[in-house]
């Protein structure tokens, strides 16, 4: 079996961000025929059709780097019940030019992480609906609704922590076999 190599998008700038924490610990609990892989999305300038003239080596960096992966998991906060711009940003610079979308036909996943109570719900389906127009399919279970995600990191709260690395466990095996079911083979 060859190894899936899937890319990690994190919606997040800041540098202590959960999104983050959680994008790095899915990459330390990955099973061996998987490889994760952060993708930096903070240096894409704002997609502007104007700029595929002369593109940018940042989006020509991320277009080459998501070509290179069978499948993608986006690891998300919401803002003002959205995905952040900076997210946005990424999809529509990967989505172009016409006709050259790097995301056509690849398995994708969301996990939503927030420090409140809602799990970032309506980031998680504010993505989902994107990505039914760019022809990803999205993994409908497990859902990854990561709510009070600051004791997870807490050390005092090891509970909080042993509970999370258990889910998201848990949750890249299943996406694991749904790549593996999605792409029609065994990679």
């Amino acid at each position: 079996m060859s190894v899936q190599k899937i890319g990690l998008l994190v919606g997040s700038l800041r540098a202590a961000s959960y999104s983050r924490k959680v994008a790095l610990e899915m990459i330390r609990l990955a099973a061996s025929g998987m490889k994760l892989e952060l993708i930096e999305i903070g240096d894409l300038p704002l997609y502007n059709e104007d700029l595929e003239q002369q593109v940018p080596p940042s989006w020509h960096r991320f277009r080459e780097a998501m070509r290179e992966k069978d499948g993608i998991i986006f690891v998300t906060p919401e803002y003002n019940r959205s995905v952040p711009g900076l997210l946005k940003n990424a999809i529509d610079v990967g989505s172009r030019p016409y006709g050259k979308s790097v995301w056509n036909g690849k398995p994708g996943a969301v996990v939503s992480v927030t420090p409140g109570g809602l799990g970032a719900f309506g980031a998680n389906h504010h993505l989902r609906q994107s990505m039914v127009f760019l022809n990803v399919p999205m993994m409908q279970q497990p859902e990854a609704y990561l709510s009070n995600i600051a004791a997870c990191f807490d050390a005092a709260q090891p509970e909080a922590g042993a509970r999370l690395e258990k889910f998201l466990d848990g949750f890249l095996k299943a996406y694991s076999e749904w790549v593996s079911g999605t792409l029609g083979n065994d990679k």
